[in-house]
């Protein structure tokens, strides 16, 4: 009963690949901690962070797809979200390093310290705790969608133009996080982390648990996002995707689809940032970047957007060639970028998994095709062979 109402729910190939998300979310903490360095199933520490990151991509992949894959609102506004809410985590880190910073200020971090800050701000104020920072992640990044979407959908912007103020809205973040004043750090942002819930940032137990939760929170996020759009609710998203002026015709409340949308979207890319930060140790205003959303942008078109899995294949696979092609070719990679769009453009608009699903339906189209040629060729053969041999029934 439960394997049927999870098939109704979700796509088998989403089930399973999720599950094979939660794999890795046991196999890689394990192999790292359990194993021998010489056994080749082995996974080094310096890989364990590394894999982690790009799980955190994968999940900010996958939460641009849901409104650009689904309903056709292209933001390149979306690494604002994700660098919120690993500001919302970096302030919680740095809350935990207490006296052990350069200037052993118990109260203030050493950036506060340096510029001859009073006393901690008010916004500050409950970042020492976990539970309040995982809810900023949150609220932070879900009001800030709101809000922004109410505008922006109420007053009908839609197309470029929506996607242009959602870079307009990145790059505001950005030169607005790089002034001292603004109290996160200025250009240097946050680092220097100690502690995560008590336990050493650095050691394997911790990045292996961290690892663990990324790859939960990744396979989660993929059940949400599948039971979203398979739901009522996913199709008339689709609909408003095709056709917005008929749908709206028929009725729906095309704004407020957008806006919850829009906004279970941020917090997701929220959470991504989130789970991020630990992992890299190091926050900064570089991460509102509008390049760093188009390279969303760029991940999930590779993969195929309107596909669920295939934003996640294509972060998984745009970082690990980044990460080789940048160590062999650095002041190349961005041109390699751009040539991978184009090419995705031209020869694989559906992006891997698009073209793979497209493939696929074909083959089966021409086959049921060919099933139902041969029927119609024997049916008409039968017809035949009883129409000669009546006469002969008759005599």
């Amino acid at each position: 009963m439960i394997s049927q109402m999870l098939l109704r729910t979700h796509e088998k190939k989403t089930l399973i690949v999720a599950f094979l998300i939660l794999l890795a979310a046991a196999f890689v903490p394990l192999s790292n901690l359990l194993l021998a360095e010489s056994n080749p199933l082995h996974i080094p520490g310096y890989l364990v962070p590394l894999l982690g990151k790009y799980l955190c991509y994968a999940l900010l992949a996958l939460a641009l797809d849901l409104v650009w894959g689904y309903c056709g609102i292209l933001s390149l506004g979306h690494g604002a979200f994700f660098a919120l809410g690993g500001y919302a985590m970096g302030m919680y880190l740095m809350r935990q390093i207490g006296n052990r910073g350069v200037y052993a200020n118990p109260d203030l971090p050493d950036f506060m310290v340096f510029l001859n800050w009073p006393e901690l701000p008010w916004y500050w104020y409950g970042f020492s705790h976990f539970g309040f920072a995982a809810l900023m992640v949150i609220v932070v990044t879900g009001l800030l969608a709101f809000v922004f979407g109410w505008l922006a959908f109420r007053s009908r912007v839609t197309g470029v133009y929506l996607s242009i103020i959602t870079q307009a809205m990145t790059y505001a973040l950005l030169l607005a996080f790089f002034r001292n004043e603004m109290g996160f750090g200025g250009n240097n942002g946050l680092t220097d982390f100690k502690d995560i819930l008590g336990q050493n940032i650095q050691a394997a137990g911790t990045r292996a648990s961290l690892f663990a939760a990324t790859a939960i929170a990744l396979a989660l996020a993929l059940l949400l996002s599948s039971a979203i759009v398979r739901s009522k609710y996913g199709k008339v998203l689709v609909g408003v995707r095709d056709a917005e002026s008929r749908t709206r015709f028929l009725g729906y409340r095309v704004e407020n689809m957008k806006l919850f949308i829009f906004t279970i979207s941020a917090m997701m890319a929220g959470v991504a940032g989130a789970l991020y930060v630990p992992q890299v140790g190091i926050i900064n205003p570089g991460e509102f970047a509008p390049a760093n959303s188009i390279e969303v942008v760029i991940w999930t078109a590779v993969g195929g957007r309107g596909t669920l899995i295939g934003p996640i294949i294509g972060a998984i696979l745009v970082n690990f060639g980044k990460s080789i092609f940048t160590a062999a070719f650095p002041e190349f990679w961005l041109f390699a970028l751009g040539a991978l769009f184009v090419a995705t453009t031209l020869f694989l608009p559906k992006g891997i998994v698009g073209t793979v699903e497209q493939y696929f339906a074909r083959r089966r189209e021409y086959k049921a095709a060919g099933e139902t040629e041969k029927t119609y060729q024997e049916d008409k053969a039968a017809a035949l062979t009883a129409t000669t041999a009546s006469p002969q029934a008759a005599e």
